[in-house]
């Protein structure tokens, strides 16, 4: 189950400044043993679940990868030929109910990402989690969710384009406890409530370079913290036509030792350097959320919504967009970063209409932001033991309107959405202290999605989507020294990557029913008219202009991929 958050956002979720995706594991099939999976060209998938104990607790597991670098290894292409793209993903579930009252749940998932272009980069990220909670039912208007979780985040990223190769890696390690409680107050009223006390274990960036290099590895020292919460929010039916949400959350972030923590002045000087021992207070932060969100029926077809919300956020991601490979570094809040903070308000129109086969949304929604974080002009990123002092601080703001329609039934369905949209960030230091747009800026994005029901056997589908490129800072200027051409620049982000755009289409041919056995087939074609998304934009010296300066652009997918899937289920 998915639930997507993007306006009012309920008291028990924090810790970002964006939306929230509450993502809710199946549970397995406690009665009967099932299998299901597919076979293709592109990816293969497999999900086994089943009794641990019939009626009282069950399993689920299910894997999936992709191996799209089998075939770059086959491809006549030299630029991407020995290349690596390919994902895989491992999910499992068990549950046991003690009794009526009492029940424990054990989940895990574990996931890698790897891209790799020859000669070019290199990245690779992952992600590995584990909970154990634990529901206890008080009584008919009282139950909990208790809960612990390790998560692990870790991303590595590879150069190979210049002489001073290097290999920056960035993890986060987190453990979670998390006490959630549900009071049923009335008929109109339900109470949440609880607690949460987050322990974060970073490691900003490591850096390592070949012995040719002219740059030294770097250790970064890791950083430790305490990252808690406390919330209550109230779900209140006022009347049969307004239904209201309204909490707040108490976050607060505790920077711990042991270290050498330097404070720096707005230039970036170093004023000092402290030693802190294990478990020794650094910095506290304190923050009061306030959330609130209403919905009125206008009439069987017709309703509006509005929300506000303020959110905290103390794990930054610092994103070079001069680089010609990505070079992302997690850091936490500390005695020079403070928390960011956002500051939503939304509203919206949604109607449905022809007894209810379609639906319609229209939402605008306007976000301050404070405390934003970038890197300053010219600053030293990979191999820089005190990042902090490259940094500069400002504010932003992200405003747009969100249009959706969809078709939900009939033999002919789909939806379109349209989102116009800006996100920018002001720094006194940065572009005159003019607003420019981030690097996740995207004016424009569309997606249309067309399925149609033949018969009983054959479904077709087709997707387009449309995107605004990134904006990205590119070089205005370079100069030579000892024979190595060096690249300068100037308006940040005052350019934008082409957009991106693409068609998908599939039809299924679904097999016939047997009692215990189903299986069907999925036919499909990724990026009909191979349009050339570009991944990266790199710049050298032209090899027949002297002096001229050329823009080298690579595109992973840069052809059509059809793909072929046998599912099956017993």
């Amino acid at each position: 189950d998915v639930s997507l958050y993007k306006g009012g956002m309920p008291a028990e979720f924090g810790g970002r400044l964006s939306s929230v995706l509450d993502i809710k594991m199946n549970e397995g099939n406690n009665k009967d043993y099932t299998v299901q999976g597919g076979l293709g060209l592109i990816s293969s998938r497999i999900k086994v679940e089943g009794p641990l104990v019939k009626d009282k607790g069950s399993f689920m597991i299910s894997a999936r990868r992709t191996y799209v670098d089998f075939f770059l290894k086959a491809s006549s292409d030299s630029t991407i030929k020995g290349s690596s793209i390919y994902f895989y993903d491992l999910n499992a579930k068990a549950n046991y109910h003690f009794d009526d009252k009492n029940a424990i749940y054990l989940s895990g998932y574990f996931g890698k990402d790897v891209l790799g272009l020859k000669n070019t980069f290199g990245t690779n990220w992952g992600n590995s989690t584990g909970t154990i909670r634990f529901n206890h039912l008080f009584n008919n208007r009282l139950f909990s969710n208790t809960s612990l979780i390790f998560s692990n985040y870790n991303y590595v990223v590879q150069s190979f384009i210049s002489n001073d190769n290097f290999k920056a890696t960035s993890q986060i390690t987190d453990v979670n406890l998390k006490e959630d409680l549900a009071y049923t107050m009335g008929n109109n009223h339900t109470l949440k409530f609880g607690f949460n006390i987050l322990h974060h274990d970073i490691s900003p960036g490591d850096i390592t370079v070949p012995p040719s290099s002219s740059f030294n590895n770097r250790h970064v020292e890791k950083r430790y913290g305490y990252e808690n919460a406390a919330y209550v929010s109230d779900e209140w039916q006022a009347t049969s036509k307004l239904t209201l949400l309204y909490g707040v959350r108490l976050s607060g972030m505790f920077l711990l030792g042991p270290g050498n923590f330097n404070n720096y002045n707005a230039a970036g000087d170093s004023i000092g350097t402290k030693h802190y021992n294990a478990g020794q207070t650094v910095k506290t932060y304190i923050n009061l959320e306030p959330r609130f969100s209403a919905s009125y029926t206008l009439s069987d077809e017709n309703s509006v919504k509005l929300s506000y919300n303020r959110n905290t956020q103390n794990i930054h991601l610092l994103s070079n967009s001069t680089s010609n490979t990505p070079t992302d570094l997690y850091v936490m809040s500390s005695n020079n970063i403070k928390p960011e903070i956002a500051d939503q308000v939304s509203t919206g129109w949604f109607r449905n209409f022809k007894d209810n086969t379609y639906e319609f949304s229209a939402e605008i929604y306007y976000k301050w932001l404070q405390n934003q974080i970038d890197y300053k002009d010219g600053a030293q990123l990979l191999v820089n033991q005190g990042v902090e002092s490259q940094l500069t601080y400002g504010d932003g703001r992200a405003y747009g309107l969100e249009l959706f329609l969809k078709k939900k039934y009939g033999r002919f369905n789909g939806w379109v959405g349209y989102t116009l949209s800006r996100t920018e960030r002001r720094f006194p230091a940065i572009n005159n202290g003019n607003y420019y747009p981030a690097t996740q800026d995207r004016t424009h994005d569309i997606s249309i999605v067309g399925i149609y029901q033949l018969n009983k056997r054959w479904t077709f589908s087709s997707a387009f989507v449309y995107g605004t490129g990134n904006a990205v800072t590119y070089p205005t200027g370079k100069y030579n020294v000892g024979g190595l051409t060096t690249f300068s620049y100037s308006e940040r982000n005052g350019y934008r990557m082409p957009s991106s755009n693409r068609l998908d289409i599939g039809a299924t041919l679904e097999g016939k029913e047997h009692k215990r056995f189903h299986s069907s087939w999925t036919f499909g074609i990724y990026n009909v008219y191979a349009h050339r998304d570009p991944y990266t934009i790199t710049f050298r010296d032209s090899k027949t202009h002297p002096g001229a300066t050329e823009a080298v652009e690579t595109s992973i997918f840069a052809t059509a991929i059809p793909s072929v899937t046998w599912n099956f289920k017993f």
